[in-house]
Order: structure tokens, then sequence, then C-alpha cells
């Protein structure tokens, strides 16, 4: 039992509270370190697919003012293609994701690893969107773009026949209903002529 006269030491905490809050803030900069190297990590990788695709999008009609082929910044990097689609790298910053957003939500067009494929299939994305614009300045009429004609289907058209035949016939049918009028003639002109004699013959019997 301690005396009355003893003094009690206080009992110095483990930590104060100011190495912890410096203990916080060393751990919210780590994070934000990492924030910051996987934004970094994701607009390379777009920038490199950027780079792939700069052939595509030289290429594209001047007039064309509905693409946007940009790198977007902030805390998810984009490189838009126009204003509903854009390629958008995944969590584990590797997969390439070609998403497009329409009516009923968002959809996926591709996701791969591999730059090439995303870069293939955005390069049919912008030529599938140059060949609408053409046919909507055409009215509909077949693109001039090679490889992409349709077969135009038309009715089968009847025949035409020659006038010569057509005249063969006509007088064929002609000579035919002639000589089945003067039949008909020849043979009332016979009745007319022994009508008589057949009246007697009748009246004799």
């Amino acid at each position: 039992m301690k005396d009355a006269g003893d003094k009690i030491t206080p009992i110095e905490p483990s930590q104060k509270l100011s190495d912890a809050i410096r203990d916080v803030k060393n751990a919210f900069a780590d994070r934000d370190d990492v924030v910051v190297d996987m934004r970094e990590a994701h607009r390379m990788r777009l920038d490199l697919l950027a780079t792939e695709l700069a052939p595509v999008f030289a290429d594209v009609p001047a007039d064309m003012d509905s693409f946007d082929f940009a790198v977007s910044s902030g805390l998810q990097p984009r490189l838009w293609i126009d204003a509903v689609s854009h390629v958008a790298m995944g969590r584990d910053r590797r997969t390439y994701r070609f998403l497009k957003d329409t009516r009923v939500g968002r959809v996926v067009l591709a996701e791969t690893t591999e730059m090439k494929a995303v870069a293939d299939a955005v390069t049919r994305y912008v030529a599938e969107r140059v060949v609408e614009r053409q046919h909507m300045m055409e009215g509909g009429m077949e693109s001039a773009v090679p490889g992409l004609h349709r077969p135009v289907v038309r009715e089968a058209e009847p025949p035409i026949q020659s006038e010569s035949r057509l005249n063969g016939w006509t007088t064929f049918f002609a000579g035919l209903g002639l000589i089945t009028a003067g039949a008909l003639v020849g043979l009332a002109v016979s009745l007319a002529m022994f009508w008589d004699r057949i009246m007697h013959m009748k009246i004799s019997f």
C-alpha cells in the first residue's frame, strides 16, 4: 500500500495523437499515390492505343465532325471515339473495354487485353459510321466504298415478243375467223336452196 505522500506518476499513452494523425496522413498519401499511379497507367495505355489508331483517325473525311478522338483526363481516363462511344481500361489496368451508350443502356462492343484487337474493333466502328453517313447523304443509294456493294434484286420482266411473231399470230387468227364465217354463210345458203325439197320429202312421208 502506497503512502499518502507518494506522488502518482501519470501513464503516458503508447502513441501521441500527433503521431496518429501523421500516420493517417501518410496512409492517405500512399493511397493517393496508388490512385495517381493507376490513372497514369490507364492514360499511358490509352495514349498508346490512340497512337495505334492515328492513321485511322487521319483517314476520316474532314467534313465529319461527329468524332472526338481524344483522351480525357480525370479519375478514369477515356479515349473518346464519338459522343456515345469510348475505350476505357479495366481495373486490372490491362483490359481494354470498348463501350457504347445506347437507348437501352451501355453495351460492350469489345473487351480484350490485346491492343490490336480493340484497335480493329474501333476501326470497324468508325467505318460503319462513315458508311451510314454516306447512305444518309445519298438517300439510301448504294455506297461507293469498294466491297460494300449489295446485289440489287429486281423482279423478272416478261419476255418481249417480236413484232413479226405477233403479226404472224394475228394473221393466223384473222384467217381462221374468215374461214369459219365463210363456212357458216355457205351452210345457210345451202339450207335455203334445199329447204323446199326437204319440206316436200317430209310431206311425201
